[in-house]
């Protein structure tokens, strides 16, 4: 159990240093991660399975994060048994490298469909209240936590330091999400439906989402999404499947006005960045998706993906950003094993 899963708002009193500058871009660099120092660390991942070694848990150690983000598919239950579910997270917890990862490092994080109990389930899966008590317990949620009556995963966590501050804020893409629409025409699993209908979010969580940016005073906020938000054509799950919501997030961040906004993503067994202009807001917004953990799509041919920079990382790896405060930039990175640099960029805020 630790203090940032408990406490929703957590404050870190921490000495910051600067973090070492890259080029914009380096696509497959094959370099070694130098563990450098920075303000404020943050190591994140999706798709595991406890069944499957994980030989990235002493990489991330290595890198000194400060949090660990679980992006969703933290295990592979896929079942509306709740015993066989506390079990799968009872096997994720006794693995070697993830326990000592617990014992040094902050964990938070959201579920997607396959800890949530079932592939591309919603709103209409019947377990959910009983499966998010079992997520919440594997992320050592106090059992007096308001999160334990509340609908949905979905949260927030501020961290303060000397020279600057970073909100994280983790949605949930299950609980509230509405049914998608078959793709009958191609061979692709789903298409957008039509403009209007449907959610991702629920109207709830999505007035929560609108007061936690309006409300942000923090010179970073990082929007935790177990799903895509920029890649939209491949037919997958994707906030692409409601565009509406896709819109809708995008005058919420300007309207906000919220500082340093990015977001996280996993589900999609590669790794991408993805980026886009958004009228009103004044930076880039970014897509790093990072996938998977412990089995990744080695057999990857390629996809259309219009916002995307850069090479598809298609073998195991884990992402990792690098705040600088005092100059407001970040370095995003996909590690692998052994720390090897697979793909990095660096912006500017």
């Amino acid at each position: 159990m630790n203090r940032f899963s408990i406490i929703p708002v957590a404050i870190l009193l921490l000495m910051g240093c600067k973090a070492k500058k890259v080029a914009d871009v380096k696509t497959l660099s094959g370099e070694q991660l130098v563990q450098t120092k920075s303000d404020f660390t943050i190591a994140f991942g999706s798709c595991n399975k406890a069944s499957i070694v994980n030989l990235l848990w002493d990489d991330v150690l290595k890198a000194r994060p400060d949090v660990w983000i679980w992006g969703g598919d933290n295990i592979y239950a896929d079942t509306d048994d709740m015993l066989k579910l506390r079990g799968m997270y009872g096997e994720q917890q006794k693995v070697k490298g993830y326990r000592k990862l617990v014992s040094k490092v902050p964990i938070i994080g959201t579920w997607d469909d396959h800890d949530y109990g079932l592939n591309d389930a919603g709103i209409e899966f019947k377990a959910k209240k009983g499966s998010q008590q079992e997520f919440l317990d594997f992320m050592g949620v106090s059992k007096d936590s308001p999160r334990r009556q509340q609908e949905g995963v979905y949260t927030s966590h501020d961290f303060q330091l000397w020279n600057g501050s970073l909100k994280v804020i983790v949605l949930d893409t299950r609980y509230f999400r509405t049914a998608l629409t078959p793709d009958t025409e191609t061979e692709k699993r789903t298409k957008p439906n039509a403009y209007g209908e449907g959610t991702i979010l629920g109207e709830k969580q999505w007035q929560w989402l609108t007061s936690e940016l309006h409300t942000s005073k923090a010179d970073f906020n990082i929007i935790v999404s177990s799903i895509q938000v920029l890649s939209n054509e491949h037919g997958f799950e994707t906030w692409g499947n409601f565009p509406h919501e896709v819109d809708r997030l995008k005058k919420t961040l300007v309207a906000s006005g919220a500082k340093g906004a990015m977001i996280l993503s996993g589900d999609r067994h590669i790794s991408e960045f993805s980026q886009t202009m958004v009228e009103g807001l004044p930076y880039p917004l970014i897509d790093f998706t990072s996938s998977g953990l412990t089995h990744a799509f080695s057999a990857f041919k390629g996809e259309p993906n219009p916002f995307r920079i850069g090479d598809v990382v298609s073998t195991e790896s884990f992402g990792l950003l690098r705040f600088d405060f005092l100059k407001k930039t970040v370095q995003l990175l996909m590690v692998g094993d052994d720390g090897v640099v697979l793909n990095e960029l660096q912006r500017n805020f």
